[in-house]
């Protein structure tokens, strides 16, 4: 947080995306949110009640004001702590949703005595005054950028504490350990008994356990947050823009029949049967013939390198030729599609090449949209085949797939340490590197610098 920032202020900001629409949302929240917005309001119709005297969770109608003069028509909402989002009083004023006259109710709700919000202040509030726990902080922003179905799930699970329910049991009986184990430094004459060790041992093997089957959904974690980057590559006039077209199901690169038109790579993402896919259209696959062409190429190649998955096209209306051959050979080690395009015109392109792919290759055309939703299906079906669980319950984030590693390489060694007879103080050193480890993705043990860096990804007003 800013320096001159505090936690007892009252903040304010616009909840709702910018630009014109029906109506904004600006949020207040804070123990003084309530005659903040008071100064700023002019209650009309039958009703006269103030805001300081509303009840809970009730709406009033009015305008906003300020020297006299109205700003705007709008719905008041109370909210009084402890049952708001934040567990603070808690006011959203809705008006109507110009971007003027927005910012103009705002600042006379900030003149009022608020103070503008950092972004995802309001969540940060919710975390720090024990409404949700961090990792339901982040399942907030997951939720707002999730764009597909499983994506949504996958965030509405570890929102209602999926996640959290594995690992506070787990730190919890890790702590146990640690405090059995703490509790012979003091007597140092005194030996762990044999049934003791087994039963601690034991109990770090679950905790293994539970780290491990955790680990395994980072994949699946980076997958619904990221996307699968699969990279379209082919010759010139191939038809990769209009298949990067067809498959975001609008025109997004431009289309000609003059080849080398994509000098540069394009990247967009779509909803592949709920599994977010990055498509990069790239540069056609020839020798180049100028300093302009042969960099778009060399982004094609470094592309690939980094994709997932590749859909390689060819011109099924043309024979295939030495350059699609010496293509095909130099990406047959990746995951891949081949398809052949323009599957409504006459086919030239021989079946009888060796390569696998290009005998088993999935017809398509651009033009007609034949065989796109087959396309859609295998590519969907390749990214299963990779590991990747579709329907995880769970999906980690990268924070904490670092977090685990570190708990899981720290519980390993205190499991080391106390089968093999060492020394107490050893296993106890890294009990504790767990607990905390463990603690920091739920924010039992996090810095405000941790905390800083996650809200400030959050948009303004959430």
């Amino acid at each position: 947080m800013r320096p001159n920032a505090t936690e007892s202020d009252t903040i304010a900001a616009i909840a709702t995306p910018p630009g014109e629409a029906g109506l904004s949302v600006i949020r207040v929240s804070g123990r003084d949110a309530i005659p903040i917005v008071q100064r700023a309001f002019l209650p009309a119709g039958r009703s006269q009640t103030t805001l300081p005297n509303a009840p809970s969770h009730t709406i009033h109608y009015g305008h906003v004001v300020r020297h006299g003069q109205r700003i705007d028509e709008v719905l008041v909402a109370v909210m009084r702590a402890p049952r708001t989002f934040t567990r603070e009083d808690v006011v959203e004023v809705s008006c109507h949703g110009g971007t003027f006259v927005t910012r103009q109710v705002l600042d006379t709700l900030l003149a009022a005595g608020a103070r503008l919000a950092q972004p995802g202040e309001f969540t940060r509030r919710a975390f720090l005054n024990g409404r949700i726990d961090l990792t339901q902080a982040e399942a907030i922003a997951d939720l707002i950028h999730a764009r597909t179905e499983l994506a949504l799930a996958a965030a509405n699970e570890q929102l209602a504490g999926t996640l959290s329910r594995k690992l506070i049991p787990l730190r919890d009986s890790l702590i146990s350990v640690l405090a059995h184990v703490e509790a012979h430094i003091d007597f140092p004459d005194e030996d762990i008994s044999p049934d003791t060790r087994d039963q601690l041992l034991a109990r770090i093997d679950a905790g293994l356990g539970i780290t491990d089957s955790l680990l395994a959904t980072a994949r699946e974690g980076q997958v619904l947050r990221r996307g699968v980057r699969a990279v379209i590559v082919g010759r010139p006039n191939a038809g990769k823009s209009s298949l990067l077209n067809q498959l975001l199901g609008h025109d997004r690169a431009i289309v000609s029949p003059i080849a080398g038109t994509t000098r540069d790579t394009i990247e967009e993402t779509a909803n592949i049967r709920g599994i977010p896919v990055v498509f990069i259209d790239t540069a056609g696959l020839r020798h180049p013939g100028d300093p302009l062409e042969l960099e778009g190429i060399r982004r094609t190649r470094a592309a690939a390198d980094r994709a997932e998955l590749i859909l390689h096209l060819l011109d099924g209306s043309l024979p295939l030729d030495p350059t699609d051959a010496s293509f095909l050979a130099e990406f047959s080690s990746r995951p891949r599609i081949v398809i052949a395009n323009k599957s409504d015109l006459p086919r030239q392109l021989a079946p009888g090449h060796r390569t696998e792919d290009v005998c088993n290759l999935l017809p398509i055309s651009c033009a007609t949209g034949d065989g796109l939703e087959t396309l859609k299906d295998a590519i969907a079906v390749r990214i299963r085949s990779g590991g990747v669980d579709v329907r995880p319950e769970i999906a980690i984030n990268a924070r904490h797939e670092d977090a685990l590693r570190r708990s899981r390489e720290a519980l390993a060694r205190a499991r080391e340490a106390l089968a093999s007879g060492l020394s107490v103080e050893w296993p106890a050193i890294d009990l504790r590197i767990s607990v905390t480890a463990i603690g920091d993705i739920v924010g039992n043990t996090t810095t405000d610098d941790l905390l800083d860096v996650i809200f400030s990804q959050f948009c303004l007003g959430k």
